[in-house]
Order: C-alpha cells, then structure tokens, then sequence
C-alpha cells in the first residue's frame, strides 16, 4: 500500500534545529577557511567584504511591516559598544585565522563561555558557583595548553584569539541586555553596518589589493556564509532544545582539522588536541549550568 501524504511524518522542531546548526557550522568553516585563504589582502579590507556583502541576508529576516523603520532604537549606545567590540574581535580572529594553525584558533575560540562568566561578575554581579568556577580553571588550563608554542616559539599571535575571546565576553554581556528590547535583525544591522564602516575606513591608511575574478568570488562567499551562519545558528537555537544543538558546534573542529591538513599540510599537535578537549568540556560544563540556571545560552561568535 502507498502511503499517503498525510502520513508521511515532517521533520520535528528539534530536527530541523539540528540541521540548522549543522549549517551555521559549515558556514563558518568556510568562512574561516576564506578569511585564511586570502591572507595577501589588507585585513581592512577583507572585514569590509564580510560585512557589506553580509547585509544581504539580513535583509530577509526583516518583518515587511518594520522594512521603512527596522533601524529605530532608544539603546544606540549600547548598540555602538555591541558593535564596537563584535568588530575588534572579528579583526583579532582575523589575525589569528591568518598566521596560525586552524585547528588552534578554533579550539581557543570555545573559550568564549569561560570569559562570558568571568565577565558576568565583574558586569553583572552575578554569583558564580563551584561548578563553574572549576568549569573555569579547567578552560585556563586547556587555553594555556593550546598557546604553548606562543611562550616556545615566541609566536605572540596566539594572543589573537584570546582577544576574540575577551571581546567576545563582551559583546554577550551586551547581547544579553539588547535582546530584552531590540529584536535580532536590529542587532545584527548595527554590528553589520558599523563593521562595514570600519572596513571602509582602513582604505585611508593601507592600500587595498585589486581582487582577482576568482578572489572576488572567494570574498562574496565569505561575507554571505558570514552572515548566513549566524542566522541559522539563531534559528537553530529558536527551534531546537538547546541541550540536543549546542554540542553540535563542536564539529567545527573537525572541519578546522581536516581542512587546515588538507589545504595548509597543518598538523594538530597533542597539546593542542588536549586542551581542545579541556576547554570543551569546560564550555559544556558551564553550558549545563547556565541552563539549569535559565539563562540565555551564549553563541559562539559575535
């Protein structure tokens, strides 16, 4: 017997949130993967593509009734320090992106959770636990693994992505505060835009490069997947039980350590595997807490 269409089950909330994270993950790693590969372009430059090319998704989350005055808000200041720290840690993850091992900078970008709590005292005065202060301990210790070669090898851009991570904690302590009265498509028009200016303006004080056909490519791509990766992840979180799709992040790593041998011959050393593992365990950790707590789950990138 046929079954008719009726019958045939639709794929359930957490399901389709599964695949949306899923898609916001592939679309960072490539992201990423444009970012490192045009590394002989100004970084000014390259942050001006991600952002002006990235306004065309946004535009499609807009309500048709809010189009003419989607930009109104009464926290234009809050807004300016949101974007303001979202952009130096876009440039920082650049630089990281740029001059170091894939797989290295994205195990340090999980820190973000552990420089989030830090935050929330000091900001927030909330009180941290046992739990997550250890969650904490143990997210320093898989970091401090993880940049060994900057105190071996002098190398000091490791400092890059843990200036992603500090800047990072800040934009979700602003996040936090936004999104009591500003819907999300207003966020990421502010961010967006101020990170498109910002571009712009490193025209003023370094040369930009002509980009190629295939470049030009390679940059739209990047700016659309930029853009496209944190809408899924927004929706991801929407429909899905955020306990089933935070883990799923995780696979980014993954992707970062095959791509990174397969194009840039990297190899992952077993301190840095390590503490991949430690600062995960420590991000999830603080996750299962903060959930238990009922508070908003923190993105992975700004």
């Amino acid at each position: 017997m046929f079954r008719t269409y009726e019958d045939i089950k639709l794929l359930t909330q957490n399901q389709i949130g599964v695949l949306y994270m899923i898609g916001s993950v592939i679309c960072f790693s490539i992201m990423d993967i444009c970012v490192k590969w045009l590394d002989y372009y100004p970084v000014g430059q390259v942050l001006f593509f991600r952002f002006f090319i990235g306004f065309i998704p946004i535009f499609f989350i807009i309500p048709r009734d809010k189009i003419f005055n989607f930009y109104k808000t009464s926290r234009p200041g809050l807004h300016a320090f949101r974007a303001i720290c979202g952009a130096l840690a876009i440039i920082a993850l650049f630089y990281g992106l740029r001059e170091l091992p894939l797989a290295d900078v994205i195990s340090l970008t999980f820190g973000g959770p552990i420089f989030v709590t830090v935050a929330s005292i000091f900001f927030l005065s909330e009180k941290v636990g046992i739990k997550r202060w250890s969650a904490v301990i143990i997210g320093f210790i898989g970091m401090l693994l993880i940049i060994q070669p900057a105190f071996v090898e002098l190398n000091y851009y490791y400092i890059s992505p843990i200036i992603f991570c500090i800047f990072f904690a800040c934009v979700a302590i602003s996040v936090r505060s936004l999104s009591k009265t500003e819907p999300n498509y207003t966020i990421a028009f502010y961010f967006t835009f101020l990170c498109t200016v910002l571009g712009l303006c490193s025209l003023f004080f370094v040369e930009w490069v002509m980009p190629s056909l295939i470049d030009a490519l390679i940059l739209i791509i990047m700016g659309i997947c930029g853009s496209v990766a944190n809408l899924l992840l927004t929706q991801s979180y929407r429909l899905a039980e955020t306990s089933l799709v935070t883990p799923i992040k995780y696979l980014s790593l993954v992707f970062a350590i095959l791509f990174g041998f397969f194009i840039w011959n990297e190899i992952p050393k077993i301190l840095t595997l390590i503490g991949a593992v430690l600062v995960i365990l420590s991000s999830l950790i603080i996750f299962v807490r903060e959930k238990h707590l009922k508070k908003q789950i923190v993105t992975p990138r700004p």
